[in-house]
């Protein structure tokens, strides 16, 4: 089955048979690694991207149900949330061995856009189904809170 995607502002035909999770056609027929694979049932946020704006689990969303739909990968972000998301990551030391880290941003992105200046029980519920196994997350808190500030100034 032939679907068109439409990631990180560029279009691609891809080939995958019906029920192929995004987070494949990602990973394996586009090359794009940011976006990784952690429990496969979406419960870690490790593969979230954005679809038309909103995060989502890459691996159970299915590559029939996105043709022509916009795509952003952590590869892809580009807007002034995602910058200051990204700068606040770095200047609060977030990461520790990374491999969550770009669901985190990328789902941190879609609060922040969705809501400033969010409070620390928003952040808390919005970032629930995040999985760090490295448990970092008063830096992610934090981040989410400086990003916030960051954005205002």
């Amino acid at each position: 089955m032939t679907t068109t995607l439409k990631l990180n502002g560029q279009t691609h035909q891809v080939e995958a048979e019906p029920g192929t999770p995004l987070l494949w056609v990602i990973r394996d027929e586009l090359k794009l690694t940011g976006t990784k694979f952690g429990c496969g049932v979406a419960s870690c946020g490790a593969c979230t991207v954005h679809l038309d704006g909103e995060p989502v689990r890459s691996c159970q969303t299915y590559v029939e149900d996105v043709d022509g739909a916009e795509i952003t990968t952590i590869e892809g972000l580009e807007t002034k949330v995602s910058q200051a998301v990204q700068a606040a990551w770095v200047e609060l030391d977030v990461v520790q061995c990374g491999y969550c880290q770009s669901g985190q941003i990328m789902s941190a992105v879609g609060l922040l856009t969705e809501n400033p200046k969010p409070t620390v029980e928003d952040i808390d519920d919005y970032m629930n189904g995040n999985a760090c196994r490295c448990a970092t997350y008063q830096r992610i808190r934090a981040a989410i809170l400086r990003a916030s500030d960051m954005m205002e100034a």
